[in-house]
């Protein structure tokens, strides 16, 4: 069990992309113990779990959930489980059986409507991102550019350009994302 909140640990943190001195600071525990953590050597208060979930915007049931055996190769739509929910506005399924495993991370993202200035604030990163709109229109800021994707619409960029995206209509968003690399894969 403390091995499996340590991995969990590490993987969300490396997804948000923050180093231990950075959830250091956001939560007052010092960076050797979260390093212990992170390396399965020592346990962890609940309490101290919860303020770092609460610094890394998950709840805390994400570290206790216990990671199903995945032999199969189908995933169906009634089995996808909510994985993160970011800023109250992105909501992402992972959409493989063996996130740990793959190159690639396919999720399906469901976007609440928000158009705050500060929701679009463009980011890079390592990889490729491929983007496919399911439903609704989704406002893309690329490389300071402004695009509306629509149903069927798709982009396929390099994640290093500054990027975000959007949604500035009253209607939730649903697209299809596939990054590489894959920030879980082992």
């Amino acid at each position: 069990m403390v091995n499996d909140i340590g991995s969990k640990l590490k993987a969300l943190r490396t997804m948000k992309e923050l180093t231990l001195k950075e959830l250091s600071q956001k939560t007052n525990l010092s960076i050797g113990f979260l390093s212990q953590i992170e390396r399965g050597v020592t346990s962890v208060a609940i309490s101290s779990l919860d303020t770092i979930a609460k610094a890394l915007d998950a709840d805390l049931s994400y570290f206790f959930t216990m990671p199903k055996k995945r032999e199969r190769k189908v995933l169906r739509s009634y089995e996808q489980e909510v994985f993160t929910i970011k800023n109250s506005q992105f909501i992402d399924y992972h959409l493989t059986l063996n996130p740990d495993t793959m190159d690639m991370l396919p999720r399906l993202q469901v976007i609440l409507p928000n158009c705050e200035e500060e929701a679009n604030d463009p980011y890079g990163h390592d990889g490729e991102e491929f983007v496919y709109v399911l439903e609704g229109i989704l406002t893309v800021n690329l490389d300071n550019e402004i695009h509306q994707l629509y149903p069927g619409d798709a982009m396929h960029f390099d994640s290093r350009k500054p990027h975000n995206w959007t949604n500035c209509t009253s209607k939730n968003v649903k697209v299809l994302v596939v990054n590489t690399p894959n920030k879980f894969k082992k």
